[in-house]
């Protein structure tokens, strides 16, 4: 007796039950990733502002820091090391606001690290589409705050405004 070739409907019910489950993972990842790379890109300002403080405490240093907000770049340099930094999928900056410039939102700003930190605070703004993440750089700790959404400078009790 010759039998039909085919697939059961039980391997048919597999088949789709495991395609289902794979589009139910994927799927949300890939709607995310815009927001997702915002993140990111804000959480790799913050690491690199306090490393850069962390360095030029320890070696006693002063760092430059470089933001060029016409070409969403970023750099910093001592005088035995230096990184530049290319902002991600379509991710710009803002602006950047520094107490004794206010808020720049066009051409390049230099901001000074020296042994005992930098002078004043810096909020740096990221945006891509629709979404706004925040990075607010305390100075007299060396520590970074991420924020989604668009906040102001912190005030003296430590509470932040959002806009």
């Amino acid at each position: 007796m010759k039998t039909k070739g085919g697939f059961t409907l039980v391997e048919l019910i597999i088949v789709i039950f495991i395609i289902s489950l794979t589009t139910a993972l994927i799927m949300p990842n890939l709607w995310d990733s815009g927001e997702r790379a915002l993140k990111s890109e804000a959480k790799r300002i913050s690491n690199t502002l306090m490393y850069i403080y962390d360095e030029a405490a320890g070696k006693k240093q002063t760092y430059t820091l470089k933001i060029d907000l016409n070409g969403d770049t970023f750099s910093y340099e001592s005088e035995k090391e230096s990184r530049n930094f290319r902002m991600k999928e379509n991710i710009r900056f803002k602006d950047v606001i520094i107490p004794s410039l206010g808020e720049v939102s066009f051409g390049e700003i230099i901001y000074q690290f020296g042994p005992m930190g930098p002078e004043e605070p810096i909020t740096l703004h990221l945006i891509r589409d629709d979404s706004e993440y925040t990075v607010m750089f305390n100075h007299i700790n060396g520590r970074a705050k991420i924020r989604e959404g668009y906040f102001a400078n912190e005030d003296s009790e430590g509470q932040t405004a959002k806009r």
